[in-house]
């Protein structure tokens, strides 16, 4: 018995816990005493209080009402109009999950029905929201975690174990030190490597899809890398340039955690499956399949934001907002008994979007601050959002007036969801005319996602969404194409319309397929409303190309020549612009006393330092690739 669960057991009465258990931080106590489960006299609330650690009482499994009787209890309990879909009991957790279409009636007043349902229960009811817009991968996520319950339970309890087995440790020589794996003086690939005497964890474990053979992936055979030593990843958001590398962690033995929120975890594992479809379909053999990418899953810790939690004996994080894309979080750690204090933001967004709220700029404590630098060169000032939406309207108007109809390459995940919400709300309020709007590629399962989790969304759509009963994304003018008939039937229609469609770096994907289309017509524009990288087709159109060669077959190509009228619009933007990066470094509170930047081309990254330096007299640092910084 490890000494944390010895000392909180000597501070509670004896004979009244049956088992104890780890999940992950959390600790779990088990008791067979009904009157206890019931009323525990505040003694749980003082172990908390005493510990600083999350306690959780629940009843003993063999004194739980069997799972058939409390399924009919339950049902009784939460009124009809909550919509209940399915329950789930795990069995060795003691716990029920409850999933429905309208969380807040089966929570009741102040939780009044989920204490009703432990009481008449004995089990811990947990309520998950049932998405408007069906999603298979959100059904599967949850039926594999719900069916290998035991599994997880163990997984947990090992987690939890590698926590507190140095618990109170005798002090060390301490140190903390970043190598950059990838991501340094460059985008795509973010892998940063955290280490202390105690710790190993990886922020991030990404891909470059635009890069070529090793370019594409990180440094995991730099010599402080060792899988094997391995506690944690901590993935910030789900764009492949972050995770698209972790199961192959899985692939090579990892068996730890993944830290991350629940919308990053859902959605990183639809992006990693079609990376896989994406492999095959070029000929490629995959780097990892399907099972890892499962295993992923299963070793997924699930995170709020400003939840406080353990990794590893001397490392606490808590994640933040990011505003960068559903579920995306800036990642505090708390190192040591207060050594230091580090914020790695991975992609952010310091400003309000039609979709998500700006990033977090308040903190406990800050020494250390890991920022990106995507637009942070002198020039990358982005023009204000309300002027950007206008000339997105106008364009639309334009391409229209002369019978003509628009493609808009997105990334699957954020951007494609914001310019849904703007689309949908132009044509609302009347500033557009009312047309189809296409949505092609993992775009509809991934929006099915954003309509599973609103309370991550900004306070006006979650107004929406609660209050007005209006879901922006379940609008009619929304046309799901699920085929590459129905992609062909809209190709050859002619008709006014606009097309969402993946790659948003035209890498692959629908998108390519529509601009091979819609390319030889004048009459027709391009909107770029994403980053597009180095060596992409994207950015390849951006500079003005004006034929384009693509291989068919073997020895094959075929030339397409661009006719249509190519846009770009940084406006909309996932990434903050340089005003909104100094911005968020000069409201930062705490302010950090060193910034470390990645995720920038190397001029742009440079360019954010000097300035920042300047203006913030601050120590500021460019890591390149391989390089490892000691920050304390």
């Amino acid at each position: 018995m490890t000494k944390i669960i010895k000392e909180i057991l000597k501070n509670l009465p004896e004979g009244k816990i049956s088992d104890v258990a780890f999940e992950g931080a959390n600790i779990v106590l088990y008791t067979k005493d009904k009157e206890y489960f019931f009323d525990n006299g505040g003694t749980i609330k003082d172990v908390v209080k005493m510990f600083k650690k999350r306690v959780e009482l629940r009843s003993d499994p063999s004194i739980t009402v069997p799972p058939e009787e409390a399924e009919k209890k339950i049902r009784k309990i939460i009124p009809e109009e909550a919509g209940v879909a399915q329950i789930f009991f795990e069995q060795e957790r003691s716990r029920v999950i409850v999933e429905v279409e309208k969380p807040g009636l089966a929570i009741g007043k102040q939780g009044s029905l989920l204490r009703e349902i432990k009481n008449k229960t004995l089990w811990v009811p947990h309520i998950r929201r049932t998405p408007p817009l069906r999603s298979k991968l959100i059904e599967n996520i949850r039926g594999a975690l719900y069916k290998h319950s035991n599994e997880r339970r163990k997984f947990l309890d090992n987690v939890g174990h590698r926590i507190y087995d140095g618990w109170i440790r005798e002090k060390q020589h301490e140190w903390v030190r970043v190598s950059y794996l990838g991501s340094g003086r460059h985008v795509g690939r973010s892998c940063l490597l955290l280490q202390t005497p105690e710790s190993r964890v990886l922020l991030d474990c990404g891909v470059d899809v635009a890069g070529v053979g090793q370019e594409a992936y990180p440094y995991l055979d730099a010599p402080e890398f060792d899988i094997s030593q391995l506690d944690a990843v901590v993935l910030s958001h789900s764009h492949l340039d972050h995770c698209g590398l972790i199961p192959y962690l899985f692939k090579f033995g990892y068996k730890g955690p993944v830290y991350c929120t629940s919308p990053t975890r859902d959605v990183a594992a639809l992006l990693l499956l079609d990376f896989i479809k994406i492999m095959k379909s070029e000929g490629k053999d995959p780097i990892f399949t399907s099972e890892h990418v499962k295993q992923l899953v299963m070793h997924t810790i699930p995170l709020g934001y400003e939840e406080v939690t353990d990794i590893t004996p001397d490392i606490r994080i808590t994640l933040y907002n990011a505003g960068h894309i559903l579920g995306s979080a800036m990642v505090h750690l708390h190192v040591g008994n207060g050594l230091h204090n580090m914020l790695y933001t991975g992609d952010l967004k310091f400003g309000r979007t039609q979709l998500l709220d700006p990033a977090a700029t308040s903190f406990p404590r800050l020494e250390t601050l890991m920022i990106e630098g995507t637009y942070g060169g002198k020039d990358n000032v982005l023009p204000p959002r309300k002027q950007t939406e206008e000339q997105f309207a106008n364009k639309i108007t334009e391409t229209l007036e002369r019978r003509g109809r628009i493609l808009i390459p997105v990334l699957g995940v954020g951007r494609a969801q914001e310019v849904m919400m703007i689309l949908e709300n132009l044509m609302r309020t009347g500033k557009l005319s009312k047309m189809p709007v296409y949505v092609d590629g993992m775009v509809w399962d991934v929006t099915a996602i954003h309509s599973a989790y609103p309370e991550f969304l900004n306070s006006q759509v979650r107004k929406l969404i609660f209050h007005k009963n209006e879901n922006p994304f379940l609008s009619d003018i929304f046309k799901h194409v699920g085929s590459a008939k129905e992609r062909k039937e809209i190709i050859d229609d002619k008709g006014p319309c606009v097309v969402l469609a993946t790659s948003g770096m035209m890498t692959g994907g629908p998108s390519v397929e529509y601009f091979k289309e819609f390319a030889q017509s004048k009459r027709n524009s391009i909107i770029f409303v994403c980053y597009q990288a180095e060596g992409t087709l994207g950015r390849r159109l951006q500079r003005g190309e004006k034929e384009i060669v693509f291989a068919r077959g073997s020895n094959k190509t075929e030339v397409t020549k661009v006719e249509m009228e190519v846009l770009t619009l940084e406006g909309f933007t996932g990434h903050c612009g340089r005003r909104e990066l100094m911005g968020f470094v000069h409201k930062c509170d705490p302010k950090p006393r060193k910034v470390m930047i990645n995720h920038g081309e190397v001029s742009r990254c440079m360019d954010l330092a000097s300035s920042l330096h300047k203006s913030c007299r601050m120590e500021t640092v460019c890591p390149k690739n391989l390089d490892a910084v000691r920050v304390k």
